[in-house]
């Protein structure tokens, strides 16, 4: 199973850290995959969740493009990335959506998963409350308590 660390949250939300360079390479090197926001704005690209805070390189994305999922956060950035070799997917209010790489990241806890699904759990009583086990990969700002729920 793959454990996925909510823009670099890993044992609860750090708004004042999340989706920062630093604070995602320390989620990287902590042995942990890392979904991150990206937006861009003229040609740039940031990561941040409700605006662009953080101005980042493509370079520096591609250089981590084994560890991290993008969620895309606007149309100007999908087209910035689209032949980058990143993992990424779009999404809003959707129960589920399928990622560049062919998963399915899925927020309708009702639906069966396989070993097809990434689920995210951005709570702690989520977490503590899922009862499914046979997914590929969890996405949480706990992903330390993941660990020890479901390895």
């Amino acid at each position: 199973m793959i454990f996925i660390s909510h823009r670099g949250n890993i044992e609860g939300v750090n708004i004042e850290r999340e989706n920062s360079l630093s604070y995602i390479d320390e989620a990287i090197e902590a042995g942990f995959d890392v979904e991150i926001d990206i937006r861009a704005n003229q040609g740039n690209l940031y990561l941040g969740h409700d605006d662009p805070q953080y101005p980042v390189e493509l370079s520096w994305l591609t250089n981590r493009k084994n560890s991290l999922w993008v969620h895309v956060k606007d149309a100007e950035a999908l087209h910035l990335i689209a032949d980058s070799q990143l993992r990424y997917f779009w999404h809003q209010q959707d129960d589920f959506t399928l990622t560049s790489n062919g998963y399915i990241w899925s927020h309708d806890f009702n639906n069966p998963m396989t070993n097809k699904c990434i689920v995210p759990l951005l709570s702690l009583e989520e977490v503590e409350s899922y009862s499914q086990g046979d997914f590929y990969a969890v996405c949480s700002d706990f992903v330390e308590s993941c660990v020890k729920k479901f390895s």
